[in-house]
């Protein structure tokens, strides 16, 4: 098998995961109406698992996925512009995460029945989580996904693929385990 196929389907793995985050965030602001307007009823409490769980783990594994695999290859490039966009990228994912950090224990409240969180904080975080989330898809999805497929065509894209399977088999086991 080539190289360059393999390395197609990780890119579409990757935007794949784009779209999952995107649908996820439509979820959240779902849920947070639902909240404001039904309280936490049953069906609240496992929306909120779901996107909570999402983001927890998924949405995660995800930037480690680009950070193991993708940006290396950026950030090595003669192209000022890439690595800054690289670098500005990687920073993004720490926002992204000290945003979710914000985020996550008023979902986790909520899974559970509490409401002791103020509906109108979390939108407001979720609107800045949003906000960073689309403009960092949109610079990955314009940028430096196109700049690294020319990159790691002739690189070991099926490993790639095989650790970044893995690594979710052991997390799913992980999660299991609980």
């Amino acid at each position: 098998m080539s190289a360059q196929p393999v390395s197609i389907a990780v890119f579409e793995f990757l935007d794949d995961t784009h779209r999952e985050i995107q649908r996820h965030l439509v979820e959240l602001h779902a849920l947070v109406d639902a909240i404001e307007s039904s309280g936490l009823n049953q069906a609240n409490r496992e929306k909120a698992r779901c996107v909570l769980d999402y983001f927890n783990g998924e949405a995660r594994q995800h930037h480690l996925d680009e950070e193991k695999h993708i940006f290396p290859a950026l950030l090595a490039s003669q192209d000022e512009h890439i690595v800054q966009t690289t670098e500005r990228l990687i920073q993004d994912h720490g926002w992204l995460e000290e945003n979710w950090i914000q985020i996550a224990p008023s979902l986790e409240a909520a899974t559970l029945g509490n409401l002791w969180f103020d509906p109108a904080e979390l939108r407001h975080a979720l609107e800045v989580f949003e906000a960073l989330y689309l403009d960092h898809i949109l610079l990955e999805e314009s940028i430096a996904y196109p700049e690294a497929r020319k990159r790691l065509l002739e690189c070991d894209t099926v490993g790639m693929g095989r650790e970044m399977a893995r690594r979710r088999v052991m997390r799913q086991d992980e999660v299991l385990a609980r």
